[in-house]
């Protein structure tokens, strides 16, 4: 027990250290990068090469870098840990459900054994019966509410402790789960707390659960650039996407959005990611080198946007001897003059 202690990961700096020394474990002497050779002193080649798919711009270069490794082990470090804080969180529940039950379940039994017995008289009975209508009255609002997170929490289950979601507009990361609230945490690392009887009535979006997500990206040109032009820049875009085979799925969509007042056509990049926005700052990562090479390819073909021409008309020039920089031609004909 004590040696399988030893190799449980609690930390990211600890994820980060065994990542390290898997690397060097695993690469050649002085070597930066892992191999596919260097995989297949461990298993066998189909194995190897199954390895090599599941890290970022491995299978694409032939080779697992160190950056790749640590994100993989710190990408498993925190999806296990969100596991063991859901199951936590949900044995907590189960464990305050079971005392409420317990609670209901000896009060009926107390009532069964007192009618049974005999023990009460019909008075006493009476009496018992108004206070618990009474109770009823007073706390039912309270029961239905405890009644309708229960159904939220066990039978529709939304999310996970550590899902992001998306509750009116605003992403939120779950913190943890109780049977009458739940608590996000903000972009911002504020914490928010929502009842789940709220929650039960209110749209959420699951980014965890979500198959691979679609990301938009707009841009314009000047009506005036050639149809070739426009072509040649569709097609190195969608080349670029297709040879990420590892970040994007290889069926790009760019098409026409709109003709602002003649003067520039709007595009849409519709480009499906190999992954859900769980990791919010993965997809940033891969739409910010999406869009530096749009920008790069607009430069290289000499893509620019130009505003329309403005007719000036100057009905009155006042008399004044100071003119812009630019005229000097003006400035010199007037003291020949």
């Amino acid at each position: 027990m004590e040696h399988d202690s030893v190799k449980q990961i609690r930390s990211e700096h600890e994820a980060t250290a065994a990542a390290k020394k898997i690397f060097h474990n695993v690469a050649r002497p002085g070597s930066k990068f892992i191999y596919l050779e260097d995989l297949m002193r461990f298993m066998r080649e189909d194995e190897a090469l199954r390895t090599m798919a599941t890290f970022e711009d491995a299978y694409e270069h032939g080779r697992i870098s160190k950056k790749s490794l640590k994100n993989w082990v710190l990408n498993a470090y925190r999806e296990r840990k969100a596991l063991a804080l859901t199951l936590n969180d949900t044995k907590t529940a189960v464990n305050k459900l079971h005392n409420i039950i317990n609670v209901i379940v000896g009060i009926i039994i107390l009532i069964i054994w007192v009618v049974v017995l005999e023990i009460a008289s019909s008075e006493l009975i009476a009496l018992l019966s108004s206070q618990l209508l009474l109770a009823a009255f007073i706390f039912g609002n309270t029961c239905r509410t405890i009644f309708e997170s229960i159904i939220f929490l066990f039978v529709i289950h939304p999310f996970d402790v550590g899902d992001r979601c998306e509750i009116n507009g605003v992403q939120l990361v779950v913190e943890e789960m109780n049977i009458l609230t739940t608590v996000f945490l903000r972009n911002d690392n504020m914490k928010t707390t929502f009842p789940n009887s709220v929650l039960s009535t209110t749209p959420i979006g699951n980014y965890y659960r979500s198959p691979d997500m679609i990301d938009l990206i707009e841009f314009a040109v000047h009506v005036a650039t050639p149809v070739e032009k426009i072509a040649l820049v569709k097609q190195r875009i969608i080349n670029y996407i297709v040879n990420r085979k590892d970040h994007w799925c290889a069926d790009p969509l760019i098409v026409i959005k709109d003709l602002d007042d003649l003067s520039r056509i709007k595009f849409s990049l519709l480009a499906t990611h190999k992954m859900n926005f769980h990791d919010m700052g993965e997809r940033l990562e891969r739409r910010s080198r999406l869009a530096e090479e749009m920008v790069n390819i607009f430069k290289e073909l000499d893509i620019e946007y130009r505003l329309l021409p403005v007719a000036v008309n100057i009905c009155n020039l006042p008399n004044s001897s100071r003119f812009p920089s630019t005229w000097t031609a003006a400035e010199s004909s007037d003291k020949i003059d």
